[in-house]
């Protein structure tokens, strides 16, 4: 009963963090919308994902990769083990280092931006415009790094101690603040594409500032503290070198494609920018939810010696990820034109934009799994604080990525970066898996077979109802912004209902989904 208990512990929580993130995802969805109607693929549009994924990509990899996966295990086991106050010195001296660090990387940032983005995107090198947009542009957006980064922080803190809700919700204050500022600010910068770099910025403050009542309730709001010799601030460190690597390749490997893209033609640094955030939407809404939820869980069991249930947490959240993300892939492969036709087809997005989009889009789709089941099984090592064993799996995927990118990059262009990042994702996420079987950690529980069946059964449901009610393309180019607003919906509705009536035909009911 204890087990079963929480399991359903952690599917409450993992549908709290998937609704509070699916908001924020929808806004996201909403944003890129404004985005692309206002700036389309052009220029000052390549400037601004240049400058807007630099600094979110460092907090990808930095805050919500290797620090939350650094932290979260070594603070449950002081909560576990140790007494409040020694919790609240933890907090404050890893406040206090973690301040210091992003203080000095953000001011080098700041001052060598237009050396930032010809490292980040060197085909801009041939454009001086657009080179000089993108490093002014950094300059503002640079510090969302530090401000988002003690978000994290204080997003670990609440996450350990059971609260979710207030860090899934954090995420939609940027899009409000870049939707405003969108609709708002342009009309007063010269250049109006700065606006959107100033709604970065301002949303970094409303971020940390919303999470900090929540923090102090717990009577661990932080009182930044440097101590170097640390044992706690230690450990944590030393995780985060391995974990920068291990739980971030598939971050590093969009931003190598953003390399890549900025020595293609005009506009493919937005084509991937626009694929990447529909391919997202299932990782952000359900699968780093999943991965959220079960490290505290599993760093947990760890430190209480429960190989047993450490081992049946992994395979629930296998589980529960293959139900989400397999339907997820197959749909935006399948739907990938009339998707990006629906979002973003207005204004100054053109129809070959859509296009080319949505062929990255149909690359990006191959990989979807792959991505989220990376963020369930990366776990599964650093609750154990595993080093080494992740982080040769990551040297490989990323030597893997680029031999694939260069040799897809030819034929395909972006589409070929966009793939070469699917295919080294599912290598890595192969090898994930694999290593966690063969030192026994995770041992697949009975009715695998008789899932796999159910979920490819409910995927061909969804995808017979989605062809027998798709249009073709040339359509929905033609279709105002109400008409393709409600085929969309259409076709996303009646998939799902097709995809859970397949389950339920097989045999799939709720009670299997908490044991």
């Amino acid at each position: 009963m204890a087990k079963e208990s929480a399991k359903a512990g952690l599917l409450r929580s993992s549908a709290v963090v998937s609704l509070m993130t699916l908001l924020s995802r929808v806004l996201g969805m909403v944003r890129d919308m404004v985005v692309a109607s206002h700036f389309g693929s052009s220029a000052a549009a390549d400037a601004f994902f240049i400058a807007f994924k630099i600094p979110n990509f460092l907090r990808r990899l930095f805050a919500e990769g290797a620090f939350a996966q650094a932290f979260v295990p070594v603070l449950s086991e002081y909560r576990t083990k140790r007494s409040l106050a020694e919790v609240k010195l933890l907090v404050d001296r890893t406040a206090g280092m973690l301040g210091l660090i992003l203080t000095l990387i953000t001011v080098v940032g700041v001052l060598a931006a237009p050396y930032i983005v010809m490292l980040f995107a060197p085909g801009f090198h041939d454009d001086p415009a657009k080179l000089e947009l993108a490093g002014e542009l950094l300059r503002i957006t640079f510090p969302y790094l530090l401000l988002i980064s003690l978000t994290a922080f204080t997003s670990g803190v609440l996450n350990t101690y059971g609260h979710f809700a207030v860090p899934g919700f954090t995420p939609v204050l940027l899009n409000v603040c870049m939707i405003a500022s969108a609709l708002f600010m342009t009309p007063y910068f010269e250049e109006p594409i700065k606006a959107l770099a100033w709604g970065v910025f301002i949303a970094g403050f409303a971020q940390l500032a919303f999470q900090m009542p929540y923090v102090a309730r717990l009577g661990l709001l932080p009182r930044p503290r440097v101590k170097r010799h640390d044992d706690g601030v230690r450990r944590i460190m030393l995780l985060m070198v391995p974990a920068l690597f291990a739980v971030s390749v598939s971050q590093i490997n969009l931003l190598l494609d953003t390399v890549l893209a900025s020595f293609l033609q005009t506009g493919s640094v937005s084509w991937l920018y626009y694929a990447d955030r529909l391919s997202e939407l299932p990782l952000g809404a359900f699968g780093i939810a999943i991965g959220t939820v079960i490290l505290p869980s599993l760093s947990r069991q760890h430190a209480g010696d429960d190989p047993r249930g450490f081992s049946s947490t992994l395979d629930w959240a296998l589980r529960m990820v293959l139900l989400v993300g397999l339907p997820a892939a197959v749909a935006l492969a399948i739907l990938a034109e009339p998707l990006i036709t629906a979002l973003f087809h207005y204004g100054a997005m053109s129809q070959e934009a859509v296009i080319q989009s949505a062929r990255a889009l149909e690359a990006y789709a191959l990989g979807v799994l792959a991505f989220m089941l990376i963020k369930v099984l990366a776990p599964g090592f650093f609750a154990r604080q595993d080093l080494k064993t992740p982080v040769r799996i990551a040297v490989t995927c990323m030597v893997a990525n680029m031999a694939f990118n260069l040799i897809l990059i030819w034929p395909l262009q972006h589409v070929g970066l966009a793939l070469a990042t699917s295919l080294s994702s599912m290598l890595n996420a192969f090898l994930l898996l694999w290593g966690l079987r063969r030192i026994g950690v995770y041992v697949p529980e009975p009715g695998w077979w008789l899932f796999g069946l159910r979920l490819v059964g409910g995927c061909v449901a969804m995808v017979v109802a989605i062809l027998w009610l798709s249009a073709p393309v040339a359509e929905w180019f033609a279709w105002g912004w109400e008409r393709r607003a409600l085929h969309i919906t259409l076709l996303v509705v009646v998939g799902i209902l097709a995809f859970v009536a397949g389950l339920l035909l097989l045999g799939l009911r709720p009670r299997h989904l908490r044991h």
